[in-house]
């Protein structure tokens, strides 16, 4: 058996020193270790994307990844999202449209909406549904039908300063 290893990660702003067994995936790692439980596990294998975070700014399936190979990274949860503020809009409008449902899929998706948003922000892109959808493409919902969720997400998006291309 190997032993326990070092992890230091700074999750949500706060740097944390941890020792990991090797074979404990970052999804268990959240949610068993530091308590931050909005972090689901679904499907394990990648599929649903409940488990989604971003992992220096990028979204991973935490479920796919071991919490030894985020040593040295920043990892922002939903719950850090969500206590941010960065997250208030979209869970407004995914209030407002009931696109919550049963809410099992909804940090994953809420991750995955928030850096789709940003990034149509920051090039200046004003999202399609379709785009919307393609960028969803990576969630699982069983109980909505997706037409509440990209509604919410469009209401955002559109909502959302965007600069005016150049043609």
């Amino acid at each position: 058996m190997i032993e326990p290893q070092p992890v230091a990660v700074t999750v949500n702003g706060a740097r944390l020193r941890r020792f990991v067994e090797p074979r404990v995936s970052l999804a268990d790692f959240l949610r068993q270790d530091l308590g931050l439980t909005g972090t689901h596990l679904g499907c394990e294998v990648g599929a649903c994307g409940a488990c989604i975070v971003n992992l220096d700014g990028q979204p991973v399936h935490a479920c796919l990844m071991l919490a030894v190979q985020a040593d040295g990274m920043r990892i922002d949860t939903v719950e850090g999202l969500s206590e941010s503020g960065e997250l208030a809009e979209l869970q407004a409008a995914f209030h407002a449209r009931n696109a919550l449902q049963c809410g099992f899929c909804t940090p994953g998706i809420l991750v995955v909406a928030r850096d789709f948003i940003r990034d149509c922000r920051a090039s200046g892109r004003k999202p399609t549904r379709a785009a919307i959808r393609d960028a969803l493409s990576g969630n699982y919902c069983r109980c909505t039908g997706y037409e509440a969720i990209v509604d919410a997400i469009e209401s955002v998006a559109g909502a959302a300063p965007m600069r005016e291309d150049a043609a």
